[in-house]
């Protein structure tokens, strides 16, 4: 679908582009200024006080967000957060809007981080990786709701992945323990709990980085179903999990609306509620 309308009447009206970003202290910008963000049906009459002082995107009718949903622009060029109970969006990823620009509403991605480090659950490490892989999976629509640090144990491992693929995440992203010593068992640890693998994650981290470094094959990083729940191992440096993060990026979202059935409700994520 595709943005009909931008209208701020305190912004001299009518736009035809416009960049949004949020400010230092996490506001809505349109154009550098200070702007409520919301979004309204074809047809609605703007001409009244509720959107007089807001930036509205005008969608086809029909459209409707439901509360946490993203509004999606080209892919994610821009990523919006629909908040019900303030009526208005939160800025997740800035960028340009622009009228006829290509949207589409996206399902939350419930996600949780396990980071994978003896010395990291000691406290002896800080742990970058994991809070790397929450800022790049926020762009594709994820919310982590869960993150815990475990050392290099196989069975502690599986049995967090296994409690957490119980509670209804729907991508687990573990990071660490994925290289060849002694103590590195993570793809063991989520074999433990495989239904099914996806060997094609693993396969495009290690094509793709190889640009980086000729020590790209070396990685044992993999993926696994359990559930309807995807879980990704990645390296334990930051910009390893980084790197092979933006290897599978593009497809990671289709891969999690197919395991959860919303890709069938949808068609396509086009307009997925």
């Amino acid at each position: 679908m595709r943005a009909l309308r931008l209208y701020a009447p305190s912004l001299t009206g009518d736009h035809t582009l416009c960049y949004i970003h949020a400010d230092s202290a996490g506001e809505s910008c349109v154009n550098e200024v200070r702007t409520k963000i919301t979004y309204a049906e074809a047809g609605t009459d703007l001409l009244t006080d509720h959107y007089s002082d807001k930036m509205t995107i005008v969608l086809p009718c029909g459209t409707g967000l439901g509360d946490g949903d993203f509004l999606a622009v080209e892919d994610g060029d821009l990523l919006l957060r629909w908040e019900e109970a303030s009526g208005r969006f939160k800025v997740v990823k800035p960028g340009f809007l622009s009228v006829s620009a290509r949207v589409s509403v996206w399902k939350t991605i419930r996600t949780a981080i396990l980071t994978v480090s003896d010395k990291g659950s000691r406290g002896e490490r800080e742990d970058t990786a994991g809070p790397e892989l929450e800022r790049l999976v926020t762009g594709l629509g994820g919310v982590v709701s869960g993150k815990m640090i475990v050392p290099d144990e196989r069975d502690v491992i599986a049995r967090t992945l296994k409690e957490w693929c119980g509670e209804g995440f729907d991508l687990i992203l573990t990071t660490g323990g994925t290289g060849l010593s002694q103590r590195d068992v993570t793809p063991e640890a989520l074999m433990d709990i495989a239904e099914k693998t996806v060997p094609g994650f693993g396969e495009m981290m290690r094509m793709r980085t190889l640009k980086y470094t000729e020590r790209a094959f070396l990685t044992r990083s993999l993926a696994v179903i359990c559930g309807k729940t995807l879980v990704i191992a990645f390296p334990g440096s930051r910009r390893g999990a980084a790197q092979c993060f933006e290897a599978i990026a593009p497809a990671l979202r289709h891969g999690v609306e197919i395991l959860a059935g919303w890709d069938a409700e949808c068609g396509g994520h086009r307009h997925c509620r």
